[in-house]
């Protein structure tokens, strides 16, 4: 006998969860970095013009199969597609980006852990960047360590899942979303406050049009069309599976601009901590993760209050990786519920063994496997499962999305519309059907090709 849909008890729940899906630790690093490499504010106005021309749309795509099919993305597709046609073989590569995003994710998300923790007991006061760098590589060639860190971020995680969705996700991630929107407004205000952090602020907020130049449209164009495909979380089934658990009450567009705004509310204020503090202490906020785990806590030394203020900060990183980890264990859950109906503890029992079995790679790949560098010097097996998800999945995944809801032959344009238009709110346009069906898989095999261009050809 078929298990009960499950539902979410609000609205807001539902935003919440979603966005804390797609709000992952890129957000925070990625977004300030490139966003002051490449001009600015002028690049955030291009980045928000991809976001409502492609993030959005693929995103109502994929709410909409979710709902449709009332499944996971392990069935979807087997309950919307035509008669006799394939499409449901996606199944394979949507449930495998799941897992493989969870192989290195748990362990980023062990770090910030380790780093909250030790900075609450004050474990980097005195050291200078060189001996904060030199925590870091220690942490990394201790695979004892950063197993068991892992290892608490898996329990956790999947314990907040045992609880059910109301009672468990929904009501967990609500309030540490909730506390991250929050700490990033005090952070970001205390970073404001710093003597010497309107510079940060203006290099951050004031368009400089002149790195368009600098670095040639074309690039800007990519890493803004970049960013805002990949910071969706789109393309696996990540955020179909929050569509199953709503009812038809609200249109998905409006829904998909919330889950966007906040998304983007979180990347923006990323760099509204960081560039300030960067440029108050002198520091280049240009070092993608080594700013995180080297940068910032040298920052935080020189701060006053600042075991405080970087403790803070390493919680809201907690939050921003846990709710990307509860949000695909639930995801993951969903998979073997609707293949199998099997109870939720039998499922969650299995995939606690696996996903830390399968999370080994990553943290043998700094130390005991370290010999093994997929792209060169300093890659590791993170890179590797990275580049797998980011750079293949998510780009093919939402490739299908799109041509499911626009082709005849998948679930059609007709199907579709009715499906994203159901019930109050913003209706999504049937004008764009031409857009939605030709252009926009081309935007985004672009992006996939280039992916590969930048990786392996690029000077």
């Amino acid at each position: 006998m078929e298990q009960k849909r499950e539902r979410f008890s609000s609205r807001l729940g539902f935003i919440l969860i979603s966005a804390g899906c797609a709000i992952g630790l890129g957000n925070v690093w990625k977004f300030p970095y490139i966003t002051g490499q490449y001009g600015g504010a002028a690049f955030v106005l291009i980045y928000i013009a991809f976001l409502i021309l492609m993030g959005i749309p693929i995103l109502v795509a994929e709410l909409s199969v979710g709902r449709g099919s009332q499944r996971s993305i392990a069935r979807a597709m087997d309950v919307l597609e035509p008669k006799g046609t394939k499409w449901h073989w996606y199944k394979y590569l949507g449930m495998a980006g799941n897992y493989i995003l969870m192989m290195f994710y748990t362990t980023v998300a062990g770090w910030m852990l380790y780093y909250f923790f030790k900075t609450a007991a004050g474990g980097f006061g005195g050291l200078d960047a060189e001996g904060i760098g030199a925590a870091f590589n220690t942490m990394l060639g201790r695979p004892g360590l950063m197993t068991g860190f892992m290892v608490v971020v898996v329990l956790i995680c999947f314990a907040i899942c045992a609880q059910g969705l109301q009672a468990g996700v929904e009501k967990i991630t609500k309030v540490m979303m909730l506390m991250l929107l929050l700490l990033m407004i005090v952070l970001a205000v205390r970073s404001a406050l710093l003597e010497g952090g309107e510079a940060g602020l203006e290099f951050y907020l004031k368009p400089n049009f002149g790195a368009l130049k600098e670095y040639g449209l074309l690039e800007v164009l990519f890493a803004a069309l970049g960013q805002a495909f990949f910071t969706l979380s789109i393309g696996i089934g990540a955020i179909a599976i929050f569509g199953s658990y709503i009812d038809k009450s609200r249109s998905l567009t409006g829904e998909a601009i919330l889950i966007t705004i906040l998304d983007t509310f979180v990347a923006f204020m990323a760099g509204m901590i960081i560039f300030p503090a960067c440029f108050a202490y002198g520091v280049n906020p240009g070092q993608g993760p080594s700013l995180i785990f080297v940068t910032l806590p040298n920052v935080f030394n020189n701060m006053p209050s600042g075991r405080l203020w970087g403790s803070l900060f390493f919680l809201f990183m907690c939050f921003a990786s846990f709710s990307t980890v509860i949000a695909v264990f639930q995801n993951i859950i969903s998979f073997a519920t609707d293949l199998t109906n099997a109870s939720r503890k039998k499922v969650i029992i299995i995939n606690v063994i696996a996903i830390i079995l399968l999370s080994m790679p990553c943290v043998l790949g700094y130390n005991l496997w370290s010999g093994f560098q997929p792209f060169g010097p300093d890659t590791a097996v993170l890179d590797l499962e990275d580049f797998i998800v980011s750079q293949n999945i998510l780009p093919l995944g939402s490739l299908i999305f799109v041509l499911f809801c626009s082709w005849k032959m998948g679930w059609g344009w007709d199907n579709f519309l009715a499906e994203a238009n159901a019930g109050k709110g913003l209706k999504f346009p049937n004008c764009l059907r031409i857009y939605i069906k030709w252009v926009l898989p081309l935007i985004v095999l672009f992006i996939f090709v280039m992916g590969y261009y930048s990786k392996f050809f690029a000077a």
